[in-house]
């Protein structure tokens, strides 16, 4: 399972790079100062929690506990919610999708808390 965060982590990483570049050139003409700044706090949560699946997995490398998979899976959860949502608002200007993004945020928060019980129930 280790592998698959690091995997994991690398193509939310990449993705967030690609969709910031996307945002910052292509969409600069299309996007106004709502949009654009929408566009960007998805790009920097999806990168923060792509560094929060690769930490994960380095400490799935000494630590084997449920709760880092949890974790894991509800830091990924988060990133399709409340980045993708964001994205989408963004770029639609549906309003209505942003009904979506505290479902995300929810998930990032509990991710957390999964993320740092699983470190101190650990045995290290």
């Amino acid at each position: 399972m280790t592998k698959f965060w690091f995997v994991l982590a690398a193509a939310f990483g990449f993705l967030s790079v690609a969709l910031g570049a996307l945002g910052a050139h292509s969409l600069k003409s299309i996007l106004d100062e709502y949009g654009r700044s929408i566009f960007e706090k998805a790009v920097l949560y999806q990168m923060f929690h792509a560094m929060a699946l690769f930490a994960v997995g380095l400490v799935q490398l000494t630590v084997k506990s449920a709760s880092l998979l949890t974790a894991g899976c509800l830091f990924s959860v988060g990133i399709f919610l409340f980045s993708g949502s964001l994205y989408l608002l963004a770029i639609t200007g549906m309003r209505w999708l942003g009904a979506i993004t505290p479902f995300g945020g929810i998930s990032f928060l509990l991710g957390w808390i999964w993320f740092g019980y699983g470190i101190l129930r650990a045995k290290v």
